[in-house]
C-alpha cells in the first residue's frame, strides 16, 4: 500500500520489490571519457579549484588528454583559473566545451551565463539537472582523464555527482585547520557510503616556507592530515605551500603556466591507480 515503486528509498522486503536502478547518467554518443575523477571537500575555501586545475595541467603536459566539468554550478571558479572568457556553444548534437590553450576541454556555468558575476540563483533540482547535462549534454572527444570540481559539502550536487557520474575516484582537499579532521571525516564516510574509491588526501595552505630563511612555518597550526589519512586506509597525495606564485597564476588565468613539483606524487597515484588504455 502507497508503493511509490522506488525500491532505492524503500526499507520493505516485499515480493515485488526489484533491484536498483542504475542511475548513472549516460554520455552523448559522440563523447568518450575514460576515466573520472571527482575532488571534494568538506568545507569551501580550502582550494579544492586549485586542486583540479593543477591536476589537469599537470597530466596534460604528461601526454593526457584532460577535461574539467565545474559541478560548482554557484561557484564556477575553473573559467577564471584557465583565463577562458569565450562562452561555449552547441550544435545539433551537443553542448562543445571551450578548450584552454593547452588543449584542456573544460565546460562550467560560467561559460553559459551571459556575464560572468550573474549569480546563479537556482534550486537544489534544477543544480543537479545541470550537472546532469554537463555530463550528458556535452560532447567530451577522446578524455583520458575528467575531473570534476565539486561544491563543499554533501548535499545535492555532491550525491548527484556520486549517484549520476561514473566516478573511479575521489580526492579530498583539506587545509591543516583543528576542525577540518571533523569535515575530512564526513567527506570520507560518503565516499564509502556511496562505494566510491577515495585516491587520497591533498592538504593545501599546508604552511608557508620563508624565502628569506628557508624556514617553514605553519601558519594554521600544525597538520593532522597524516593521522587522519590513515585513520581512513588512504594516502597524503600533496601538502601544498601558501605559494604566492601559484595563487597569482589561479587570479590570472594562467594556471597552465605554473612550474612546480607539488602535485607529482598526486600525478603519479592517478596514473598507477586509474591506468588507461
Amino acid at each position: 500500500m502507497g508503493c511509490t515503486h522506488d525500491c532505492s528509498s524503500c526499507s520493505e522486503n516485499c515480493a515485488s520489490r526489484t533491484e536498483p536502478q542504475d542511475l548513472i547518467e549516460k554520455l552523448n554518443p559522440m563523447s568518450s571519457v575514460k576515466k573520472v575523477i571527482g575532488i571534494v571537500s568538506g568545507k569551501g575555501g580550502v582550494g579544492k579549484s586549485l586542486v583540479t586545475s593543477a591536476l589537469a595541467v599537470e597530466l596534460n603536459r604528461r601526454g593526457y588528454k584532460t577535461a574539467v566539468l565545474d559541478a560548482d554550478i554557484t561557484g564556477p571558479s575553473i573559467p577564471k583559473a584557465f583565463g577562458v572568457k569565450e562562452k561555449a556553444r552547441g550544435n545539433e548534437f551537443g553542448i562543445l566545451p571551450q578548450t584552454t590553450k593547452t588543449g584542456i576541454d573544460i565546460m562550467s556555468v560560467n561559460l553559459l551565463l551571459e556575464n560572468d558575476t550573474d549569480p546563479v540563483v537556482w534550486r537544489g533540482p534544477v543544480i543537479a539537472g545541470t550537472v546532469k547535462q554537463f555530463w550528458s549534454d556535452v560532447i567530451w572527444k577522446d578524455v583520458d582523464y575528467m575531473f570534476v570540481d565539486m561544491p563543499p559539502g554533501t548535499g545535492d550536487v555532491p550525491l548527484t555527482v556520486f549517484q549520476s557520474l561514473p566516478l573511479d575516484g575521489i580526492i579530498v582537499v583539506t587545509s591543516p585547520q583543528e576542525l577540518v579532521s571533523m569535515i575530512v571525516s564526513k567527506a570520507m564516510k560518503m565516499a564509502d557510503m556511496m562505494n566510491i574509491p577515495v585516491l587520497g588526501v591533498v592538504e593545501n595552505m599546508s604552511y608557508f616556507l620563508c624565502k628569506q630563511c628557508n624556514t617553514q612555518h605553519k601558519i594554521f597550526g600544525d597538520s593532522h592530515i597524516d593521522e587522519i589519512a590513515e585513520q581512513f586506509s588512504t594516502q597524503v597525495l600533496a601538502k601544498v605551500p601558501m605559494d604566492d606564485s601559484l595563487a597569482k597564476c589561479v587570479d590570472t588565468g594562467s594556471i597552465e603556466l605554473f612550474v612546480g613539483d607539488y602535485f607529482e606524487n598526486a600525478v603519479n597515484t592517478i596514473e598507477d591507480t586509474l591506468k588507461v588504455k
